[in-house]
C-alpha cells in the first residue's frame, strides 16, 4: 500500500484526505447536527448523504481529469501544478484567518430527511467539485496512471477515510464540537495547524 499504480505519494494523499475532512464544513456540521437530532442512526443516514454527494462530485472530475490525461499530458501537468497552488492556497487562509472566523454554527436539518438534506448540501457545495478538480492530479503519475482504475483507487481511498472519520464524529463528535465551540481558541489553533500541514503538503509535491 506504499505505492499504488497510477498514484504518486500515497500516504500524503491519505494524510491530505484527512486535513481536508478535519477542517469544519457543510458536510462535517451537517453530520453533527443529524447526531444530535437523531442520534447514531440519523448521524450515519448522513453520513450515506455524504458519500452518495461525494461520488457523484467524484464522478465527475475523474471523467474531465480522465480525457485531459489521455488527450494532453502537458495540459494534465499544467493542472497539477494549479492543484499544488490551491492546496497552499486554502492552508494560507486557514492560517491568516481571524480568531473567532469561522463559523460554529451547524446547518438546519429536519428530521427523518437526514440523508436526503445531507446529500443535497454536498452535492451544491461550490468549493467542493473545485476541491475534486484540483485535489486527483496532485497525486496522478500520467506516466503509469490506469483509467479508471486509479480514479477509482484514489475514490475508494477517499470513502474510506470519510467513513472512518465521520463514524468518529456521529460517535464523539458532538462533544468535540461543543467543546470547540466554548473554547474557540483551541479551534483556531487546530485550524491553524491544519493550515500549516496543508502548505507543507503543497510545498513536498511541487518539488517531486
Amino acid at each position: 500500500m506504499t505505492h499504488l499504480p497510477g498514484i504518486t505519494n500515497y500516504w500524503a494523499f491519505c494524510a491530505t484526505v484527512f486535513f481536508f475532512l478535519a477542517l469544519p464544513g457543510p458536510g462535517t456540521f451537517a453530520i453533527l447536527t443529524s447526531s444530535a437530532k437523531g442520534g447514531v442512526r440519523g448521524g450515519f443516514a448522513s453520513l450515506g448523504g455524504v458519500l452518495l454527494g461525494d461520488w457523484l462530485l467524484m464522478l465527475a472530475a475523474m471523467l474531465g481529469l480522465a480525457a485531459v490525461l489521455q488527450a494532453n499530458p502537458v495540459v494534465f501537468k499544467g493542472i497539477q501544478y494549479l492543484g499544488v497552488a490551491y492546496l497552499v492556497w486554502v492552508g494560507a487562509q486557514l492560517v491568516m484567518a481571524k480568531e473567532g472566523a469561522a463559523s460554529t454554527n451547524l446547518l438546519p436539518i429536519d428530521r427523518g430527511h437526514f440523508f436526503r438534506q445531507t446529500f443535497l448540501i454536498t452535492l451544491i457545495n461550490p468549493k467542493a467539485i473545485i476541491f475534486y478538480m484540483a485535489f486527483f492530479p496532485l497525486f496522478i503519475d500520467p506516466t503509469t496512471a490506469t483509467v479508471p482504475w486509479t480514479f477509482l483507487a484514489m475514490g475508494v481511498t477517499i470513502s474510506a477515510i470519510t467513513v472512518c472519520y465521520c463514524s468518529f464524529l456521529v460517535f464523539v463528535g458532538n462533544a468535540v464540537a461543543r467543546a470547540f465551540a466554548k473554547n474557540r481558541r483551541a479551534g483556531n489553533i487546530a485550524s491553524k495547524l491544519a493550515g500549516f500541514g496543508l502548505i507543507g503538503f503543497g510545498a513536498k509535491l511541487a518539488t517531486n
